[in-house]
């Protein structure tokens, strides 16, 4: 496919509290762009503040997509975001505009720029086995996937128990290890005219970011937030509220933690996610890395 039919598309990613937003504004000052959100959690109402959502007159300023998609009961999966994000980017460049993709979250946006893998659909019965395993002693499969899928195990925490069962899952049923998989899948044909760009800092100065970001959502009302999701009637078991600050945050409202320890943890969890975030995003030599003073970006090529 030649150069002169293939959508410009930009992705602005890199680890959390790094100023992608910050930077997509830029851009967008620049060019008339509409945010794609790359976000996986960011797809779920109701949950604004623990997710960073962009504030109301940043989303009226620039137009933005794949926000609030689905309730924080529902499912949504990296091929539910591939085929929307698709649609979106093709609507935005037929608009004239340029498709501009946001976000931290790497599966997401290697699904939409390299393609999805052609992989077997989730088990019902193997899922139970392993999640009956998992309930029996707790940090089980976490072990198990460290023999099958030791650069898979790396990459997860060992309490994300639906990703840690998806690799799993993957392996028993393929017998190929998930990460594998990515190494090898990927588009027959590049639909988009991609540039990536993360943005980059000293990690004492990202982590001193997240720690004042955690504060500063705790000062806006993620207790609050979290209480009206309660209310609501979402269980504490759900995928959505078992992230990082929600998680927390039931924790509290439940007295298991004080507000103190509540923050301590979400800060320490955060930063634990952001390292992992600068590994999956140092491996992909197609990303171009700023420093977050400089912004310097030539979007012309």
């Amino acid at each position: 496919m030649k150069d002169g039919v293939r959508i410009p598309l930009v992705v602005v990613t890199g680890p959390t509290a790094s100023g992608k937003t910050d930077l997509a504004v830029h851009i967008a000052r620049r060019f008339p762009a509409e945010v794609i959100s790359a976000d996986s959690r960011q797809v779920y109402r109701y949950m604004d503040i623990g997710t960073a959502k962009a504030m109301a007159e940043e989303q009226q300023a620039v137009r933005h997509h794949l926000i609030d998609v689905v309730d924080p009961d529902e499912k949504f999966s990296v091929a539910n975001f591939s085929d929307l994000a698709h649609a979106r980017i093709k609507e935005i460049h037929q608009r004239g505009h340029l498709p501009l993709v946001v976000g931290g979250t790497g599966l997401y946006i290697r699904a939409l720029t390299d393609g999805l893998l052609d992989l077997p659909g989730e088990n019902e019965a193997l899922r139970r086995e392993f999640l009956d395993e998992e309930a029996l002693c707790a940090g089980t499969l976490y072990h198990r996937l460290q023999g099958c899928d030791p650069q898979m195990a790396q990459r997860l925490h060992p309490n994300d128990v639906t990703r840690i069962v998806r690799a799993l899952e993957v392996f028993e049923l393929t017998g190929t290890p998930l990460s594998q998989w990515q190494l090898e899948h990927g588009f027959k044909e590049q639909p988009y005219r991609v540039l990536k760009v993360a943005v980059g800092m000293d990690r004492a100065e990202l982590y001193d970011r997240i720690n004042r970001r955690v504060m500063l959502m705790m000062d806006q009302g993620l207790v609050v937030e979290t209480r009206q999701l309660l209310d609501r009637g979402y269980s504490p078991q759900l995928k959505s509220m078992r992230t990082i600050g929600y998680e927390q945050a039931v924790r509290y409202v439940q007295n298991e933690l004080t507000r103190e320890a509540a923050i301590a943890d979400i800060q320490q969890e955060t930063r634990r996610y952001a390292k992992r975030q600068l590994t999956w995003f140092r491996k992909d030599k197609s990303i171009i890395w700023v420093d977050y003073d400089s912004r310097l970006i030539d979007l012309r090529q």
